[in-house]
């Protein structure tokens, strides 16, 4: 049984044994991709059209717009739930870590401050390295603890430029 909570409130039990069960209900559907991406679903007799808008596959969460409603959908699979139920779900998730440089270079710019929520995927600081632009973005959703270099001065392979937490 898949768990599946739409937009943190409504939870919904899908089960796929022999036929797709919704809530221990019946479910008769079908789905066609769409030149444009989209999705054609027909469901219980009602059509929908489906764009999927954003996919984490590391949360397990998926992002959809359903007639111009966005709906924010966590999966929990068979042993998501199990970790769950033994109390080490938590154990699964990915430690933020500190952003640092991977070679020398020049710090450009800073784009963050200490004490500044960021979600994944946030700009953090540009960094020049051998007559490149990088823009570091941050890999999981953190709090910037700490700046520790400032802009334009130099910083050498693998030295903290932020510390998050």
């Amino acid at each position: 049984m898949i768990k599946a909570t739409v937009n943190g409130k409504s939870t919904f039990a899908i089960n796929k044994d022999k036929k797709l069960t919704c809530n221990d209900q019946e479910v008769n559907w079908s789905a066609v991709q769409l030149p444009t991406g989209d999705y054609s679903v027909i469901m219980n007799d009602h059509s929908y059209q489906v764009q999927v808008l954003r996919v984490d596959k590391d949360t397990k969460t998926v992002v959809l717009q359903i007639h111009q409603e966005q709906y924010e959908v966590a999966i929990e699979e068979p042993i998501d739930q199990l970790l769950a139920a033994m109390g080490i779900k938590d154990t699964m998730v990915k430690k933020v870590n500190d952003i640092k440089a991977p070679m020398p270079g020049l710090v450009l710019k800073v784009m963050v401050t200490p004490g500044q929520a960021i979600r994944k995927g946030d700009p953090v600081l540009i960094l020049e390295a051998m007559k490149m632009e990088n823009v570091f973005k941050a890999s999981s959703d953190a709090i910037v603890k700490e700046i520790k270099v400032a802009e334009r001065t130099a910083v050498e392979k693998g030295e903290v430029l932020v510390v998050l937490e």
